[in-house]
């Protein structure tokens, strides 16, 4: 084992709700290199797209996304004395993030609040009314996708004796739990009525992987793993 892997370990997820893909996941120790790892990877993964961003109040976040979205402004040099500007960050103009601030007392929550980090309120409203999953900001959706991952993934159990003792292990089984999600497992919010509907048969299920374009059908266990 590894200096500094021993005790909690988090799962850092990144999760699209008109689809249902977890494009990018990192686990790992809590800490800021942890989540700009996420949000490199997920860039990576949707190359050109800048989607609303949501996510609770961890502090981390906001500088994580400008790092990854942003346009760096340069001061010209003055001819004066004295050391030049150091160029700064500003977020991307087409960069809208929101979070959604939750107030606890005595462990219980009893405010829910939402805060505009990046953008305008007017394009996020705007993003918002053309959404067909939601029209408010929420964490909902990841949060739901992180319960699917606990029910199917016993070494996510918190206080069992299947918990996973080697990160290595988590990561290799999340890994294969995430090929089984997006390419076998229909998901409930993504079933779409059927034109001609069929003799007990209204609707068509449809995978993550399916709504995304990736696959045209269901895989099953065989089709997986060959």
């Amino acid at each position: 084992k590894l200096e500094g892997e021993y005790g909690n370990c988090w799962g850092h997820i990144s999760f699209d709700p008109n689809t249902k893909l977890i494009p990018a996941h990192v686990f790992g120790k809590r800490t800021k290199e942890n989540v700009h790892k996420l949000l490199e990877t997920l860039k990576s993964k949707i190359d050109g797209q800048l989607p609303l961003f949501t996510s609770d109040e961890y502090d981390v976040y906001p500088e994580a996304i400008l790092n990854q979205y942003h346009i760096k402004v340069e001061f010209p040099k003055t001819g004066e004395r004295g050391r030049p500007k150091i160029p700064v960050l500003v977020p991307h103009p087409d960069l809208n993030y929101a979070q959604v601030v939750k107030t606890r007392e005595k462990g219980r929550v009893v405010k829910v609040e939402t805060k505009l980090v990046f953008g305008s309120q007017e394009k996020v409203d705007e993003i918002l009314a053309n959404s067909k999953v939601s029209n408010a900001v929420n964490i909902a959706f990841v949060e739901r996708s992180n319960l699917t991952a606990r029910q199917c993934n016993k070494r996510l159990a918190r206080k069992t004796n299947g918990f996973s003792k080697k990160k290595e292990k988590l990561e290799q089984q999340f890994n294969l739990f995430l090929a089984y999600y997006h390419f076998c497992r229909p998901h409930g919010g993504l079933r779409i009525a059927l034109d001609k509907p069929q003799k007990r048969r209204k609707y068509q299920d449809r995978t993550p992987a399916m709504a995304a374009g990736i696959a045209d059908h269901i895989w099953d266990f065989k089709e997986l793993f060959y």
